[in-house]
């Protein structure tokens, strides 16, 4: 089995225009930039499956149900032409409650005592306990992924492309290997638009970058 897991493109979350917009997380669009990344990452994709003959007729294509997730899953199918597309709420990203769509220091003078709460919890425990007010933990996300790797495994379908959210990626990687919760919190997320290949044969299984890599240096506790 093969599992192409794809970050979104690039967002107005991203690039902070959405902290003026405030909408919604599971309305957060692609950016321009973002648009042109799930092109280019749809166009080396095609590519990729060519010139190492993998067949995707039988192929499945997993989507987050979020608008930036569509639209990039839908740029790069344009490429693949891939048929049976599904979509799983299990997929969508970490939810970060009452601190979604605003800037830290903001979160901080609406809601102190929250945020104060939060901070030493996260600070004691690390990122991956620490849930969010009115929002998840990873901790939660890994539990739902786990659902998510669950289904899959009772169908028929092979290779996989999933597109989904940098957080929850990153917990579907570690439910498969079976990491620990310091891999999660030491582990960087992907680039925008990033491919991350996980190869399983013969109950053995590998994890590569083949299109981008990781983000290179992580400085806020948000991963869009």
């Amino acid at each position: 089995m093969k599992l192409f897991l794809i970050r979104h493109g690039e967002s107005i979350q991203n690039t902070k225009e959405n902290y003026s917009l405030g909408l919604p997380d599971h309305k957060v669009y692609l950016s321009e930039h973002g648009c042109k990344q799930a092109s280019k990452a749809g166009s080396f994709l095609k590519s990729y499956l060519d010139e190492h003959q993998i067949d995707i007729s039988k192929a499945t294509l997993w989507i987050s149900p979020y608008e930036r997730t569509r639209q990039t899953a839908s740029i790069i199918n344009s490429y693949l032409g891939i048929t049976d597309i599904k979509e799983d709420i299990t997929l969508i990203e970490q939810r970060y409650g009452l601190f979604s769509d605003k800037e830290i220091e903001l979160i901080k003078k609406l809601y102190p005592e929250e945020f104060a709460f939060y901070d030493k919890y996260y600070q004691n425990d690390g990122k991956f306990y620490a849930k969010m007010p009115q929002g998840e933990s990873p901790y939660d996300v890994a539990l739902r992924t786990k659902q998510f790797l669950e289904t899959i495994f009772r169908d028929d379908a092979d290779p996989l492309f999933i597109v989904s959210h940098g957080t929850t990626i990153r917990t579907i990687v570690m439910n498969w290997f079976h990491h620990s919760p310091e891999w999660f919190n030491a582990e960087p997320n992907m680039e925008n638009c990033s491919i991350r290949l996980i190869n399983s044969i013969d109950k053995k299984s590998t994890d590569e970058y083949i299109y981008g890599g990781p983000v290179k240096k992580l400085t806020k506790k948000k991963d869009e």
